[in-house]
């Protein structure tokens, strides 16, 4: 998993913008891929946020952060993600979110994507490719050149996001900011959907 951004940079002339979506992609990857560990529970802790409702996001993750251990968290992740319908109680998957069934149709148009655009499983996230952890990693890919097809203009990303992020991300981030056991992950779901309300914006004008 890439490195994400420890910083929110305000949109100036100098500012990155593709490096700043770029970080937010990974930061989200890595932080629904796996328990956090004590290394990256001290990267988040130290994010800084603006006074934007990303930003405020930001800020809430990276206070919740500091606050807590990674036993915790851990626990709070096993609770919401771990068992596939036998003891987590969100499946985030795009097959599931799409067709109400897992390894479903939404999965094989991931790896025919995948397929086309020469990306090869990191091994970051140990689910199905369509699993949101594993889609926001590869938007990062497409966004940095990682993978075989190089660096994909924009209308590239809005396709690869339009067909496997965008019907259903929205829906699964409001699902998690009200699980029950959700605390530290409500936080990180309100930063999820003001993220892809930001990129769902950006893709329409730039269209």
């Amino acid at each position: 998993m890439s490195e994400v951004h420890t910083t929110i940079v305000e949109t100036s002339a100098e500012a990155d913008f593709d490096g700043i979506r770029a970080g937010f992609y990974a930061l989200l990857a890595r932080l629904l891929a796996r328990p956090l560990d004590d290394e990256f529970l001290d990267h988040v802790s130290r994010l800084e946020g603006d006074d934007s409702a990303l930003g405020l996001a930001l800020t809430k993750v990276a206070g919740l952060a500091k606050a807590g251990s990674d036993d915790h968290f851990q626990d709070e992740y096993s609770r919401l993600f771990y068992g596939q319908g036998q003891g987590g109680e969100l499946l985030p998957f795009s097959s599931y979110y799409l067709t109400g069934q897992l390894y479903d149709a939404p999965l094989a148009a991931v790896r025919d994507d995948m397929a086309t655009l020469g990306i090869q499983p990191t091994g970051s996230v140990k689910e199905p490719e369509d699993h949101i952890a594993g889609l926001l990693d590869m938007m990062h890919g497409l966004i940095t050149g990682r993978f075989d097809a190089g660096t994909v203009n924009l209308v590239g990303q809005q396709d690869f996001y339009d067909r496997h992020i965008g019907p259903w991300a929205s829906d699964f981030f409001a699902d998690l900011k009200k699980a029950d056991s959700a605390e530290f992950y409500a936080a990180v779901a309100e930063l999820g959907l003001a993220f892809t309300d930001i990129e769902a914006e950006a893709f329409r004008l730039a269209a």
